[in-house]
């Protein structure tokens, strides 16, 4: 099954060089161990562009679609065998990139 783990932060590119050689080395155990789907870090909420075309107008709006105090800063998809080993492998990501992780189930 795969999952989500969304990285919840409260500042932008707030990562530092340890952060990011631990996260290297996660990422590595995530492709060694067959759980390797995809990842990627994300541009600060204020570079987002939101499209709402629901009625046919095409409406574009340049920044984030929610004003939060949190944001999703960088993501995770990963092939886990259930939820425990994917809550086991959330916790290493959180370790890893010491921010919060939240895990979701694709459908």
């Amino acid at each position: 099954m795969q999952y989500l783990f969304t990285v919840i932060d409260h500042r932008t590119n707030s990562g530092t060089e340890q952060e990011q050689a631990a996260i290297d080395v996660f990422n590595e155990r995530l492709r060694t161990d067959g759980n390797w789907v995809f990842a990627g870090g994300l541009a600060s909420p204020g570079a987002a562009t939101v499209v709402d075309n629901r009625d046919g107008r095409g409406l574009i709006t340049d920044g984030p679609f929610v004003e939060t105090k949190e944001h999703m800063a960088g993501f995770w998809v990963v092939e886990a065998a259930d939820l425990d080993v994917a809550l086991e492998l959330a916790g290493a990501a959180s370790l890893a990139c010491h921010r919060r992780v939240e895990v979701r189930p694709f459908l």
